[in-house]
């Protein structure tokens, strides 16, 4: 749908191992891929999950939860957020810990609502998924030349800005740890230029650059903390955006906790997919360590 996936270089790197296609039901045999260490390290840590109504950000939320971590969902939705936590229920998952944060990340007064809720149940947060983001409206084979200017601007909106807000507003409460970690969710579209999804392709060709610049910052400025800021390419599946796939998002959950649980000394202002490969974006190459067992590759 979005185009090809990045070409690959001449080195190949990717962390083996990562599983896609598990069946959310049997969590506790497989625990959506993590090593029993790693599955374990995540209980008692606090997430924040945007776009937590539907797709990856339910998947990743439900994820967490099953290993024993606080998450906050937040979605423009309460329903869908309701919906989460009752698909976590079926599943068999303590969603006891789940706290729903209704807000539009893209409006400033209700990220600072968002916080002062978190900041009620917890004193620190440990990570930040960026997940939310809306598709290219249909302007047809040409929405560069023919989109409004109205739907150009909600779309950076919420695909760009909403993520640089976030992760502004969550940094107070990640920057107290001795370390913390964001993983931006981009698409094989930030590397692509297919025709009909531009200003799409664009919005998250930014959400490459704006990970990696906020990975050097605070890398820089929190320089004693082990800052773990990365960037996530989930793939297809079906989701609200991409109704027609036959993946499961859950599909993305082994690679996203990977990040999420990586110990100290992992990767910061790098790009992965969720199928375990490392990319190169612009400046920044590959990460050559393997993500689970630390290799040199």
């Amino acid at each position: 749908m979005w185009g090809q996936s990045p070409p690959p270089k001449e080195h190949v790197y990717s962390t083996h191992g990562i599983l896609q296609n598990v069946n959310p039901s049997f969590w506790k045999d497989h625990r959506f891929g993590l090593p029993q260490h790693r599955w374990d390290s995540l209980k008692g840590s606090a997430f924040w999950v945007t776009g937590a109504g539907t797709g990856y950000g339910r998947a990743i939320s439900l994820a967490l939860a099953a290993a024993g971590a606080q998450v906050f969902l937040t979605g423009r939705r309460e329903q869908k957020l309701r919906d989460t936590l009752d698909e976590g229920i079926s599943l068999g998952i303590d969603v006891e810990q789940c706290i729903p944060v209704v807000a539009d990340i893209s409006i400033e007064s209700e990220l600072v609502r968002a916080i002062e809720v978190i900041s009620q149940h917890v004193p620190h947060l440990h990570g930040l998924i960026n997940n939310a983001a809306i598709p290219q409206p249909d302007f047809g084979l040409f929405p560069l030349a023919n989109q409004s200017h109205a739907a150009w601007a909600e779309l950076f909106a919420v695909n760009v800005t909403a993520q640089w807000l976030t992760s502004r507003a969550a940094l107070p409460l990640m920057a107290n740890l001795d370390g913390f970690r964001i993983v931006f969710m981009s698409s094989e579209a930030g590397w692509a230029a297919t025709p009909g999804f531009g200003a799409y392709n664009i919005s998250k060709s930014a959400v490459n650059s704006l990970g990696a610049s906020f990975a050097a910052e605070c890398s820089a400025h929190y320089s004693d903390q082990d800052v773990q800021v990365n960037v996530l390419v989930p793939g297809e599946a079906c989701t609200e955006m991409n109704r027609g796939s036959t993946e499961s998002p859950y599909s993305v959950v082994c690679m996203t906790l990977v990040l999420l649980s990586h110990p100290p000394g992992g990767p910061n202002g790098c790009f992965f997919h969720r199928d375990g490969r490392h990319l190169a974006f612009a400046y920044s190459s590959a990460y050559i360590k393997d993500l689970l067992t630390q290799i040199q590759r």
